[in-house]
């Protein structure tokens, strides 16, 4: 009996064995075409490209001129330097709006504030207050002129940026080089690799000021009411220098027979 048990055991371990060794090859293909169905084909992805660069530069005077004007008070009453501030400040503007030509020169005002100054046992002791304005424009002389004569007013800082008439000539202007200069070096490129022309596949254009926008500001030192009215009898010299302004073409072409 126990030799028949022994037999329909071995028998049966043996069909098991049997049908894994057919069975799992099924299951093997089976996960390798689960697989191939799940990966994407290589369709439509680009050969022969080429990614390159080209830029054009150049050096332009900076042609607009900023003053910056301010008038300080202070007194033991917030509302009289209040007051003092608001009467220098209306007749300096007065002056410079019969003065203010269009781009040439404008005018606006930049500030105004009073501050509470305080003693050494903590109290209100007095106030403080400052006003100002500023003059811009392509009209680096009259400006210049202007600033110098302000009743009340004393220059605090002065800067040269180019101006948006002439930022956006030149960039024209250097955007058509840089192009042109990007489709000569995509076409020699794509001789050297012994193709016969090439076709563009995306491209970017860049410009921006090399050496940064404004001219940094002259900071002039506070002076006193005889220093700075004696300082106003001559104009504000100035000298804007250069910018260098520049544009960049990046792209990727394609490579052609």
């Amino acid at each position: 009996m126990s030799s028949v048990l022994r037999a329909s055991s071995s028998v049966s371990r043996l069909s098991r064995s049997s049908s894994l060794r057919v069975l799992l090859p099924a299951l093997l293909l089976g996960a390798v075409t689960a697989v191939q169905a799940q990966t994407p084909p290589l369709v439509g992805t680009p050969a022969h490209q080429l990614s390159l660069s080209a830029s054009a530069q150049t050096e332009v005077a900076r042609d607009q001129l900023a003053v910056m004007l301010q008038v300080t008070r202070e007194g033991s009453d917030a509302a009289q330097v209040q007051t003092a501030l608001k009467q220098v400040l209306d007749t300096a503007l007065n002056e410079a709006r019969r003065a203010t030509d269009g781009q040439q020169m404008t005018v606006r005002t930049s500030g105004f504030s009073i501050q509470p100054r305080h003693g050494r046992d903590g109290r209100i002791s007095g106030w403080s207050g400052n006003a100002g304005l500023t003059l811009e424009g392509r009209d680096a002389a009259r400006i210049a002129a202007l600033s110098g004569r302000l009743p009340g007013m004393t220059i605090v800082s002065t800067g040269y940026s180019l101006s948006r008439e002439a930022r956006e000539r030149h960039e024209s202007a250097l955007t058509e080089q840089a192009i042109r200069r990007f489709r000569e070096r995509a076409a020699e490129m794509s001789r050297h690799f012994g193709y016969s022309g090439y076709t563009v596949r995306e491209v970017t254009v860049q410009d921006a000021e090399v050496d940064g926008g404004m001219r940094p500001p002259m900071v002039m030192a506070r002076m006193s009411p005889a220093m700075a009215a004696a300082e106003a009898a001559a104009p504000l010299p100035t000298e804007g220098g250069q910018a260098t302004l520049g544009v960049t073409v990046q792209g990727t072409v394609t490579m052609t027979r």
